[in-house]
């Protein structure tokens, strides 16, 4: 699931300190403000790291000396487990048999001091291929490490959700699915489609199974190392379900000229009955697709 940090520092001045405490400036960000933009994007990435089993982006976030502790209800008594964060990341990397998840921040509580430290609090829902599994409050410390913001500490606490009340969600789904799109592990996105499901890109021939899924996606993450899709919106009509979506990347192709791209298409999806995509036909703008390749999103 998801790490994340309560370390909460109480300190006490006395009287002759007065002149330090008149110099430290505490506030809680207000919603538009740069920094709380830069730290929640930061949070954000963290979360999509550990949601996408990725060590390495994980490592890249996060302080060299970063705590990692949950705390979740076992048999009626509360339980408690501290790691570091390079014991966190090696759990992930020994995984054998690693699936995504996703994790959803409803909001943030964010307090920063000097610009140099900031406390978060986030409540988040746990999901699995659209599944809601738990809810999650976590309580996180950042801290700048010259001009970026990175871990410190992560708690939280794990309020499993009750199996009668685990209904599927499409819209978690769909925000799971474009998600491990940026994973680069081709695998992730094959889970969403049904054993015997199909993917189609525009006019080319279906991919049919997982393994075909996988190569297909593997095409889009080695072209595009820096993928990310964001997911727009679900529409519904008589001949499926259509995930809209946005796609951003930089071309790795050693023979183009590392042009960005950015794309929106949508999948019409038919879903099987066990909740996975059966059928997805992609559709996105070639010929727009094509010229942002040659010339970048700005020309």
């Amino acid at each position: 699931m998801l790490l994340l940090s309560l370390l909460i520092v109480s300190c006490q001045f006395n009287q002759d300190k007065t002149e330090i405490i008149e110099n430290v400036t505490s506030k809680t960000i207000h919603p538009q403000s740069n920094e709380e933009k830069q730290i929640i994007d930061v949070i954000e990435k963290i979360l999509i790291a550990v949601g996408n089993q990725n060590a390495i982006e994980l490592g890249d976030l996060t302080t060299k000396k970063a705590t990692v502790g949950w705390t979740y209800l076992q048999d009626g008594t509360w339980m408690n487990k501290e790691v570091t964060a390079e014991e966190y990341m090696q759990r992930i990397v020994e995984n054998k048999n690693p699936k995504p998840i996703a994790e959803i921040a409803e909001g943030y509580d964010i307090s920063v001091t000097e610009d140099r430290l900031a406390m978060v609090k986030a409540k988040a829902i746990i999901s699995q291929f659209g599944v809601p599994r738990s809810i999650e409050v976590n309580h996180i410390i950042m801290i700048k490490e010259k001009d970026d913001w990175k871990l410190l500490s992560i708690a939280w606490t794990v309020h499993r959700i009750p199996e009668e009340e685990r209904k599927f969600d499409l819209k978690l789904f769909a925000r799971n699915y474009a998600q491990v799109w940026g994973s680069n592990r081709p695998e992730f996105v094959a889970m969403f489609f049904a054993e015997n499901g199909a993917l189609q890109v525009n006019d080319a021939d279906p991919a049919k199974g997982r393994d075909a899924i996988s190569k297909v996606a593997q095409s889009f993450m080695t072209k595009f190392p820096d993928i990310l899709v964001s997911f727009d919106s679900l529409v519904h009509n008589k001949n499926g379900i259509e995930f809209h979506w946005t796609l951003t990347g930089t071309d790795a192709d050693p023979e183009c000229l590392a042009n960005k791209v950015k794309v929106s298409g949508f999948e019409l999806w038919t879903m099987s009955e066990d909740k996975l995509i059966k059928d997805s036909q992609g559709n996105f703008p070639s010929k727009e697709y094509n010229r942002q390749l040659e010339f970048g999103i700005d020309n």
